[in-house]
């Protein structure tokens, strides 16, 4: 008898009684710290942001509308508003027709979500929630992006929807995140999801197994600490290459060796065996079809890696 994961569906479902999907939305303007040079320049060295969204590759687009982050005065809001219903629309009628799914979360996905003035993100989210069959939001963020006042704004919408806040934690070794050019340190990250805990929001914390120097036990350990900082959820992933990267020319002078899919799967499969169960499961592994992907090639194929990883459970009694 192998154990079933808890996965975020299970937790939706049951908490919903139908089925509930997230609807991944990119508004434009939208950026992040470490991209605009407020913590660092360049961005993550793995970050090509379009190739995290696939799904949207057909948004609307709306090019040239960028926030001003010194004011809540942003003169391209309603267009912001109106791209953010059309990616609505568009996604949830797939997704209705495809999938059976009854009702929504509005996924705030590409760069920063909360890296705006408060009234900006204000419009935006309470424009998702204005959506038939939306029953909550859940926002892609950093730890160093959220003020307190955003913090307490969350903290009382959530009280009448279901609303999740995304972490990237990626790993909590500092010399990691700062061969990735990360920008932030580990602390920062554990003090942002303490204080998301705080204030009584889920939190989703994101994992990346085969970052650069890194072994299998420092992967673990990243794993372990998440699951001790208290998170409601986890995203796990594995680190692909990609092209228009700083990591794409790492790759390229032989710096850098992606994480073979057999650790990976060794990894991944411990870091499942070691979670405590009322930790939901929202992804366990990432990858790209088309002809952005450098390396390593197992990622191209995400069923393929799916059966993979089905197979791999299998050897320490899990279920997927």
């Amino acid at each position: 008898m192998r154990t079933q994961i808890f996965t975020f569906g299970n937790y939706l479902s049951e908490k919903f009684g139908c089925k509930v999907s997230k609807i991944p939305v990119s508004i434009s303007g939208f950026t992040c710290p470490n991209i605009d040079g407020s913590v660092a320049k360049g961005g993550c060295t793995f970050c090509e942001n379009d190739s995290f969204s696939p799904s949207l590759d057909k948004a609307k687009p709306l090019k040239g509308f960028f926030l001003n982050l010194e004011s809540s005065h942003n003169p391209y809001l309603e267009k912001q508003l109106e791209q953010l219903e059309w990616q609505f629309n568009a996604l949830s009628q797939k997704l209705s027709r495809n999938n059976g799914t009854q009702k929504y979360l509005v996924y705030f996905q590409s760069f920063t979500n909360t890296y705006a003035p408060l009234e900006t993100l204000k419009a935006l989210y309470e424009k998702a929630l204005s959506f038939e069959n939306v029953v909550g939001l859940s926002i892609g963020t950093r730890s160093d992006s959220i003020s307190d006042e955003t913090f307490e704004y969350l903290s009382e919408l959530s009280k009448k929807t279901e609303l999740w806040i995304e972490f990237g934690i990626q790993s909590i070794f500092d010399e990691t995140l700062e061969k990735i050019n990360r920008g932030h340190t580990s602390e920062n990250v554990k003090q942002a999801i303490l204080k998301a805990k705080s204030h009584g929001l889920n939190v989703c914390g994101h994992l990346i197994f085969g970052l650069p120097g890194e072994s299998k036990e420092m992967m673990l350990q990243t794993a372990q600490a998440a699951y001790d900082l208290g998170v409601d959820s986890l995203k796990y992933h594995p680190l692909y290459v990609v092209k228009r990267t700083a990591l794409a020319n790492e790759y390229a002078r032989g710096e850098f060796e992606p994480i073979s899919e057999e650790l990976y799967l060794e990894v991944l499969c411990e870091a499942l065996r070691i979670k405590p169960p009322f930790i939901s499961v929202q992804r366990l592994t990432a990858g790209i079809n088309d002809d952005s992907l450098i390396a390593p090639q197992w990622c191209k194929d995400k069923n393929a890696q799916l059966r993979s990883i089905n197979n791999s459970l299998k050897s320490v009694g899990l279920k997927y």
